[in-house]
């Protein structure tokens, strides 16, 4: 039902929004690798001697002025992205899904059904990306006490010079650090991270309209040819499958980076024989 081109022409304008937030957002993140590159610069130059505090005060100044910029531009991209893009990512799932089932573009309303719902998505992923810009604010503030510390000990004449590449290594803020220790590029984090929630937003769009608002018990499902349907490698495979409603709302995704589509089929209601998971 869908052609290679409509569903390329679908994608572009989720595309372009999460283009532009994963930039704007690593924008941001650059000021606290900038703020931290010059400070640590300073501090190779250090030596023993009182002056070494005076000389290094304004750079710190600098630098929490950094991270607290960082913290307010972050958050209000946070605000924009679930307040605004989230809902536009929501709604054109919703529209797709009804040109997709030949239903017309202008049925689509934001009835209550679908304000809570984009409320509860944007509520989960608003709170996912402000607890990164929150750990990356207490990391800069970890940095700067620990460039402190090392400050007295060369004003005390406990070291000669600094460990800068140690610094650096011990507070990466140009990484993301996961739960189990691993760390990753902003860039990369940032791009898989929005992608994720854009797609899945707007595939909560899309079944919840055919659900709701065409009274779709099956939707057939658009997605990579090698794709599981409940992970990359479940040998079930997603694309060219008809879904009950509720497999598809269990699964709107398999994976990060999975590219699902989700179409309404209103028209196989009632059908006897269908299995979920028989191929179209």
């Amino acid at each position: 039902m869908t052609t290679p081109v409509r569903q390329r022409d679908d994608r572009a304008a989720l595309a372009a929004l999460v283009t532009a937030a994963t930039a704007e957002l690593v924008r941001q993140w650059q000021r606290l690798t900038t703020a931290q590159d010059a400070l640590l610069r300073a501090l190779e130059r250090l030596r023993p001697g009182r002056g070494a505090t005076t000389s290094i005060r304004p750079l710190v100044t600098r630098f929490h002025h950094e991270v607290g910029e960082f913290d307010r531009q972050a958050r209000a991209l946070a605000e924009r992205w679930a307040g605004q893009d989230l809902p536009v990512a929501y709604r054109d799932g919703a529209v797709q899904a009804l040109r997709r089932a030949g239903a017309g573009v202008s049925r689509f309303r934001w009835t209550t059904d679908h304000q809570a719902a984009i409320t509860g998505i944007t509520a989960g992923f608003y709170a996912d990306l402000m607890g990164r810009v929150q750990e990356a604010v207490r990391r800069a503030q970890a940095f700067a006490r620990a460039a402190g510390d090392s400050t007295r000990e060369v004003t005390m004449g406990h070291v000669e010079r600094l460990d800068t590449p140690g610094l650096a290594v011990q507070h990466p803020l140009s990484m993301i650090v996961y739960r189990d220790d691993s760390r990753h590029p902003v860039q990369a984090w940032a791009t898989a991270a929005l992608t994720y929630q854009g797609v899945l937003t707007a595939n909560r769009g899309a079944l919840n309209t055919g659900v709701w608002d065409l009274g779709a018990e099956w939707f057939e499902c658009v997605d990579g040819p090698h794709c599981g349907f409940t992970s990359h490698p479940d040998t079930d495979h997603a694309s060219g499958t008809i879904r009950s409603a509720e497999d598809a709302e269990m699964y709107p995704l398999a994976h990060f980076g999975c590219i699902r589509r989700w179409i309404p089929r209103p028209d196989l209601n009632g059908r006897r024989g269908l299995v979920s998971g028989d191929q179209i």
